[in-house]
């Protein structure tokens, strides 16, 4: 099983798709607390599935969920990282449990584009301890 990690800071959306469909992801999970508030609008999830994010990838042939249950709740913190870590090793079970109804291989999507900077690495880190191979495209 493999997990896919993808931020979409200061790509186009023709990139972003170019770098999915090179991986052969099937599904995208966006991991943003807030994905209705996206800094480049283009990757703003809109209120509806036939606008926005959702309806371009879908366009496209990707799935795509949002779990705004991963979403990084202490961003505004200089320890958010510290604490993400804990929560994930305090719930991460119950966080992470509707990735059983991805189709894989998926990609977890977030705004950072480097995934040292990103709580998507995390998730990431805590799914490689449960078996998955973890590739962070870049």
């Amino acid at each position: 099983m493999t997990v896919y990690t993808l931020g979409y800071g200061g790509r186009s959306k023709e990139e972003v798709l170019a770098l999915l469909r090179s991986a052969g992801v099937k599904a995208v999970v966006d991991v943003r607390l807030r994905p209705d508030r996206a800094s480049m609008g283009i990757f703003a999830k809109a209120k509806t599935p036939d606008k926005g994010l959702e309806h371009w990838l879908r366009e496209a042939g990707f799935g795509y969920f949002s779990f705004v249950e991963l979403g990084n709740i202490f961003v505004d913190r200089d320890d958010w990282e510290e604490r993400y870590r804990q929560l994930l090793a305090r719930a991460g079970d119950l966080l992470t449990e509707r990735l059983a109804e991805v189709p894989e291989p998926f990609c977890l999507l977030c705004a950072e584009k480097a995934p040292e900077q990103c709580h998507r690495r995390l998730i990431a880190e805590y799914l490689a301890e449960r078996g998955y191979q973890v590739v962070h495209i870049q």
